[in-house]
């Protein structure tokens, strides 16, 4: 990845709990920050998010740098803006899994983040779909599989799949540096 911290956006919701675990984890592998933001949609009111959002920076980073933010608007504009603006190197965000007409009618912010953002996406499965996969992700125990790609692992994400991320990562910044050196565009 190219150094730059790790955005966690996060809805409250249950799929939201695992990958706020994986984004930390990822955090402290790799030494860096962590942003914790919470998008309230247009015409939605916000209720006690900016209360939500203040406990999970406090439980979630207690050995990292943390910066949290409410923010306003469009979800996925707003997270792949924040991402932009930040000069994040890593969103890790829950995905509901939703399917057929239910993704078709309430779209799809972690698909449209996916397509959009300025930096690798790392999607993490709901809970339900994680544990049909073996993923068992709580506090207080480690996952005995890789949350990406399934496989048997000490860790939440086995090192296959780290260099593989950190690679999909580099690969922009090393087409650059090539681009630079011959002076030719692609």
């Amino acid at each position: 990845m190219n150094g730059g911290d790790v955005l966690f956006p996060t809805d409250f919701s249950t799929a939201s709990e695992v990958a706020g675990i994986v984004a930390s984890e990822m955090a402290r592998q790799r030494g860096v920050g962590l942003h914790l933001i919470h998008v309230v949609p247009p015409v939605t009111d916000p209720e006690d998010s900016g209360e939500k959002l203040e406990r999970l920076a406090a439980g979630i980073g207690k050995d990292l740098r943390v910066e949290s933010a409410l923010l306003s608007g469009r979800v996925a504009h707003r997270i792949i803006r924040y991402a932009s603006d930040k000069g994040i190197g890593l969103i890790v965000l829950g995905t509901h899994g939703r399917t057929g007409v239910s993704r078709v009618l309430l779209g799809s912010v972690a698909e449209s983040v996916v397509r959009l953002a300025p930096c690798p996406v790392l999607a993490v499965p709901a809970p339900a779909r994680a544990a049909a996969h073996g993923v068992v992700a709580t506090e207080a125990r480690a996952p005995e599989r890789c949350i990406v790609c399934g496989l048997p692992c000490e860790h939440l994400v086995c090192q296959g799949c780290r260099t593989r991320i950190r690679g999909e990562a580099l690969d922009p910044e090393r087409e650059a540096e090539r681009r630079d050196r011959t002076g030719s565009a692609t």
